[in-house]
């Protein structure tokens, strides 16, 4: 099992339910970016400001759902990134019962990194790659494995 030090508690609401009495898949995908977002005002990548301000557009997202998710279960959201690229990074997610440790979902999500004001991708900024690399137990940033034009 991939080791994540970052989690994020979740609410399952009411109104994340389907007729089905589970919790909706489009929900899922939106615990997915709750976590993702923490992660990054965690790390102080952030402050929450303007959303214009985040610097990262959504490319991809892949979820694989392994068990359903009941309204009032305690769950977390597992975030951790797994790849550096010149302006793209990936993230993986583990989504998981809080008393039980079973795994509900697990995904992964490509990010890039982004300049809305110009409308144009960017390099991953220096202070990024630093606080990543530091908060996953990486020795250096140069030590991620990095991919030219990604």
């Amino acid at each position: 099992m991939e080791q994540f030090k970052f989690f994020h508690p979740i609410e399952v609401r009411y109104g994340d339910l389907d007729p089905q009495g589970h919790v909706n898949n489009a929900k899922t995908v939106t615990y997915l970016e709750q976590a993702r977002i923490q992660y990054i005002k965690q790390l102080n990548l952030w402050q929450g400001g303007s959303f214009l301000d985040i610097g990262i557009i959504l490319a991809e997202i892949r979820v694989t759902y392994k068990a359903p998710i009941h309204f009032g279960q305690a769950v977390r959201v597992g975030v951790r990134v797994t790849r550096l690229g010149n302006k793209s990074f990936e993230m993986a997610y583990r989504v998981e019962d809080v008393e039980t440790m079973a795994e509900l979902a697990t995904a992964s999500t490509i990010q890039v990194a982004y300049d809305y004001r110009q409308q144009k991708s960017i390099p991953i900024p220096d202070t990024w790659r630093r606080a990543i690399s530091a908060f996953e137990g990486l020795e250096d940033p140069s030590s991620i494995q990095l991919q030219e034009n990604s």
